[in-house]
């Protein structure tokens, strides 16, 4: 794979997680598998606060991103957050984070002078 692919890849990847998680309904059922551990689709839809279609569709996109997993068991789906899925976001996070830490303190420093 070439450089520019992989880091095509990558771009594509973390715009899926960010995508995924600007949704506040996506980012509650996330926040609710970390805490509470594999859930079926009928437990996420009664803590949901909406319907079963919309809660499915929702987990379909975290499953895109890679922030979930999906286990079938009969009739019913079972989702668990994937703890990996944000790593891109993290590592993301770190670059800009420090990079604007540097810029802050460039910034105090003006202020001292």
């Amino acid at each position: 794979m070439t450089a520019p692919a992989y880091q095509e890849d990558r771009s594509a990847l973390r715009d899926a997680l960010f995508k995924a998680l600007s949704d506040g309904t996506r980012r509650a059922l996330l926040e609710y598998l970390v805490r509470e551990g594999e859930r079926s689709v009928h437990a996420l839809t009664a803590v949901s606060g909406v319907s079963q279609p919309m809660v499915s569709r929702h987990l379909g996109k975290l499953k895109r991103a890679g922030l979930v997993t999906a286990r079938r068991a009969g009739r019913e789906t079972y989702y668990a957050a994937r703890a990996k899925g944000l790593a891109p976001v993290v590592q993301w996070m770190a670059v800009y984070g420090a990079l604007w830490s540097q810029r802050f303190v460039a910034l105090e420093k003006l202020d001292d002078e």
